[in-house]
This record gives structure tokens, C-alpha cells and sequence, in this order.
């Protein structure tokens, strides 16, 4: 019977592990073939997502982050630089590596509605989400249309500005990798199996593509890309595609590296977690030990770190935490996949949301007057023509805005304005210059927001510890979310060391012109073929 027993168990454990192998396993690509093209000082861009100033200085003071320490004494730290609009990864990372803000990338934010095709784009959020868009559509949407035909063909990304100027680049877990070479994606059996994905994928990317099951170079790399790892979108898995790349002498001109750990543990615990900030220092101190000093590192490559968005602390109260849009807007029908033919459709980006008035029965201005009454919103905005109009609870007055104006701001943007300022915290300084305060860079990045889709839409944005939902969606009461335009989810720290270059401004939508003015800048350029390897110092 006990034999009986353990027969019946090493089969069970045989089934999970070839499930689990079957979900999660793909080729490891070969990298001896291909011949990079790279500069005399390539540039490292790192993402962490949801790295803040405050408790990066907090784990600083503590000796806890050596690898961020070493970066800042040798370089420079920029405490408050401006993230996109809405402060979701995919709009944030679009407006990165293209250098605009989303009316012109056309990526409105992780979830939107897409008028023409009359269904909820999403590119992955909490699981009742993605079950009630189809899982099918996010894995296409996140993994095909995102890159291929969402993000808008009217601007080139960085990776395509690079290979043009006859360089390469790479993309390590970046979601928005967009470039010149064809290349192709393994999806694992079990996902083309059950026809969620088909079983390759061919897209347009830089010369060096890693991005998580789908794509890897490194062979060590296969026990970072299981299921319960996130399919190899990790920390771990970026540092070992990178170093991999440094010890093959496989470096590009330009590469974005991805470190999405900490983003998790910030949504779970809040915005002082220290936790996500230490594995993120930890992957740097892997990077920095590629090289035989740190010294060296910083001498012969440029580095920038920089955060994505910042996190709004949310009230763990979920009855006063959770503005309710399908309650405060119980009259009307809202889209779902069995519903499709409904009165509005609802886009929640956690403390920011899209509503789409697609019946043309109904007021827009009955919608905009029920959501005023709550008065956890900040602010709610929409466009007329190529006028923005915004209007909060706290005033009875509107604010009206336009590009192409009389009053020029910090950032060198010239707009129409009218109404009450106060509303987006705005105000006009005594040389007649338009400064922010609470909504950074407000004017271009509520208006990227607003013209980056068509239809009847009306965005509103919570204010500090409060998030939208509706029925579908994952809260993060108690914890941190993101998503609005306030300052508490858009500053971020910048830290670059190994040159003394800066952006123009301390705006992520700069970085882009930036990096090319680096990369450009540096003199000669250098073909690499295996035959070079230990350039990096090995």
C-alpha cells in the first residue's frame, strides 16, 4: 500500500513539474553570433520602479545601500524629477523611451477603453481585471499590440533613433522595447497550448532582446523565469541577462535594464517599505561587481538610475479609501465582455480613471456633476476641441487650458490659461512665468492624458490616499498605489555618475534626447565580436 502510495505521489510530482516546466520553459537564445556595435562609453539606463527619494535617503542613512551611496557620492543625485501622465508603467516607459508625453505615443495608461475595436485594452493588473477583459486579450495586448500596434508609428523610440545612427542597443525586461531587427518571442508550450499566445512571435526590437520566458540570453537564467517568479520579469533575471552580456563583451551602445521588484512590495506595504529598495540595491552591487572595482565600472560605462513613480500611502479604511465608480455611478450601464453594448465604460489606473460616455443619450455633464459631489477626487478633466477644461469639488469655478499661449513655464511651454488656478495648484510668478506646485509639469502632462485617445472621455484623479475601483478591480488599502497626477506619485529620484552631462529638465519626457546626446557624444565606436571578450575588465 505505501509503495502504492509513493508511486502515486512521484507521479503527481512528475505531472507538476512537466506543468510547470511546459508553462514557464522557452529557449535560451544564442548571443555568439551576433556582432554589437557600441561606443568607447556605452550608457546603462536602470528603471526601478517605485524607487522614492524619502525612504531611499532612510535606507541610505542606515549603510544599507552601498551600491546607491557609491552611485551618489561619485555622480549626482536629482531629488525631483517629473515622471508621465498617468503615472502607470506602460505610459510611463512609452513616454521614456519615445521623449512624449501620451498625445503623442498614444498609450492612455494601463487599462483604456479602445473606441474602435468597442472593448478594454489592458496590459495586465489585478486577476478579476484581466478574467473580465479575457486573458487572451492581455496576453496579446501586453505582449503583441502594445509594441507593435498601440504605441504610436508618429514617433521613433530611443532603440530606433540608436540603430539609425548605426549603433545598437538593448532592452532587458522593458515592456516597451520597440526598435529595428526583427526578432522573434518563444512562448512556452503551455501558453501557445491553450492558444493564449501563438507559439513564436515575431516583432520589431532592439539588436539585444530579454524580456522575462520570452526571451533570454544568459542559460542560467531558467530557474528566474518560472511561473511563480513572474515568468522571469525579476530582478534576478535582469541582472543576470546584463552581467551575461558584460562577460561576453556583448555590451551595446545604449541598454535599458528593468527592476520591478520593488513595486510589489510597495503596493503591499506602503511607501516607506525599505525592502524593495535593498533587493534593488543588491541587483546594483551584482552589476557594479561585473567590473574589478566599482571605480572601473563608473569609468568605463555611464550610469542612470532613476525611479518610475512615486506611491500614495492609502488609507487601510477601504469604506473611505476606495472611491466606488460603479456605485457613485450606479444609473448607468457599464461596459463588461457581456456587456458590451453599455452606456459607459470604465478605465481604472488605481488613483487615476478614464470614463468613456459611448451612449450618445447620455450628458456628459451629468456624469462630471456626480463625480464632483465625492470629494476624495482631486480634480475632473475632459477636452473640447483642442481646449482642456478641469473643475474640482473645492471650487465652483472651471480652469481652462491650451498649448501655444501667452504664459510660458519653467519648461519652456507656452499655454492659454484661464479660471481658477487653484484648481491644479498653479500659479503665474511675478517675472509672468507659470509655475507648479502639488501637479508637476501639470499642463502637458494632463493634456498628453487627454488627447491621447478619441472619444468622449472624462479622466478623474483621486487626492492623496484615496483610489479609484470599480467591480472588477484589485484595492490596495493599507498600502501604496499610484496613477495620479499629484506630486506624491510623480517625483522620482535620478541618479547618474560617469559623466557630467545632464538633461535639459528634470523630466523623464528629457531623457530620451538626453541619453542620444550621450551616446552620440561619445567619440568612436567599436564593432564587437566574441573575439574581444574582456573589454569589461573580466
Amino acid at each position: 500500500m505505501k509503495r502504492k502510495i509513493l508511486l502515486v505521489l512521484i507521479v503527481v510530482v512528475v505531472l507538476c513539474v512537466g506543468i510547470v516546466l511546459a508553462f514557464s520553459m522557452s529557449p535560451t537564445k544564442e548571443i555568439d553570433d551576433v556582432t554589437i556595435t557600441t561606443t568607447q562609453k556605452p550608457v546603462i539606463l536602470i528603471t526601478i520602479d517605485s524607487l522614492m527619494l524619502e525612504p531611499l535617503q532612510q535606507i541610505m542613512k542606515e549603510g544599507k545601500a552601498p551600491a546607491f551611496s557609491f552611485l551618489i557620492e561619485r555622480g549626482q543625485l536629482y531629488p525631483e524629477v517629473v515622471s508621465s501622465y498617468p503615472t502607470m508603467s506602460v505610459t510611463i516607459d512609452s513616454t521614456l523611451i519615445t521623449g512624449t508625453y501620451a498625445d503623442q505615443h498614444k498609450i492612455p495608461g494601463l487599462i483604456w477603453f479602445k473606441e474602435d475595436e468597442n472593448r478594454i485594452v489592458s496590459y495586465g493588473s489585478g486577476l478579476r481585471e484581466i478574467w473580465n477583459n479575457g486573458v487572451k486579450n492581455v496576453a496579446r495586448d501586453s505582449i503583441i499590440h502594445l509594441n507593435e500596434s498601440h504605441l504610436s508609428k508618429d514617433v521613433q523610440t530611443i532603440h530606433e533613433e540608436i540603430e539609425n545612427l548605426g549603433l545598437s542597443s538593448a532592452s532587458i525586461n522593458g515592456l516597451l522595447y520597440r526598435g529595428n531587427e526583427k526578432q522573434k518571442l518563444n512562448v512556452p508550450k503551455l501558453i501557445s497550448m491553450a492558444n493564449l499566445l501563438p507559439k513564436e512571435i515575431e516583432i520589431n526590437g532592439p539588436k539585444l532582446l530579454s524580456l522575462g520566458s520570452l526571451s533570454q540570453y544568459n542559460p542560467e537564467n531558467d530557474r528566474h523565469k518560472f511561473a511563480w517568479k513572474r515568468m522571469g520579469v525579476n530582478n534576478q533575471f535582469t541582472v543576470n541577462e546584463l552581467t551575461f552580456l558584460l562577460k561576453e563583451n556583448k555590451l551595446p551602445a545604449f541598454t535599458l535594464a528593468y527592476l520591478p521588484d520593488a513595486d510589489k512590495l510597495v503596493h503591499k506595504n506602503g511607501p516607506d517599505d525599505l525592502k524593495g529598495i535593498e533587493k534593488a540595491d543588491q541587483a546594483l552591487q551584482d552589476l557594479l561587481n561585473s567590473f574589478s572595482s566599482w571605480e572601473e565600472a563608473i569609468q568605463k560605462v555611464t550610469w542612470i538610475v532613476h525611479g518610475d513613480s512615486g506611491q500614495s500611502l492609502v488609507n487601510k479604511d477601504k469604506n473611505v479609501a476606495l472611491i466606488k465608480l460603479n456605485e457613485l455611478l450606479n444609473e448607468y450601464s457599464v461596459w463588461e465582455r457581456n456587456k458590451e453594448n453599455a452606456q459607459l465604460a470604465i478605465a481604472i489606473n488605481e488613483r487615476s480613471a478614464y470614463i468613456y460616455v459611448n451612449d450618445t443619450q447620455v450628458e456628459r455633464s451629468e456624469i462630471i456633476q456626480k463625480l464632483k459631489e465625492d470629494e476624495r477626487v482631486g480634480f475632473i478633466a475632459w477636452k473640447e476641441g483642442d481646449t482642456n477644461v478641469v473643475i474640482s469639488p473645492e471650487s465652483n469655478k472651471e480652469l481652462t487650458f491650451s498649448p501655444n499661449g501667452p504664459y510660458e513655464d519653467g519648461y519652456n511651454q507656452s499655454w492659454h490659461v484661464d479660471g481658477d488656478l487653484s484648481i491644479l495648484d498653479l500659479a503665474i510668478n511675478e517675472q509672468g512665468i507659470l509655475t507648479y506646485n502639488d501637479y508637476p509639469d501639470a499642463l502637458a502632462r494632463l493634456h498628453g492624458a487627454l488627447h491621447s485617445q478619441e472619444g468622449n472621455v472624462i479622466l478623474v484623479d483621486a487626492k492623496p490616499s484615496y483610489e479609484f475601483v470599480e467591480k472588477h478591480s484589485k484595492d490596495h488599502a493599507g498600502g501604496g498605489a499610484h496613477g495620479s497626477l499629484h506630486k506624491v506619485d510623480s517625483i522620482v529620484p535620478l541618479i547618474v555618475a560617469g559623466t557630467e552631462d545632464r538633461p535639459e529638465f528634470q523630466r523623464l519626457v528629457d531623457m530620451k534626447e538626453w541619453i542620444l546626446r550621450l551616446v552620440s557624444g561619445t567619440l568612436g565606436t567599436v564593432k564587437v565580436s566574441q573575439s574581444s571578450v574582456g573589454h569589461w575588465g573580466q
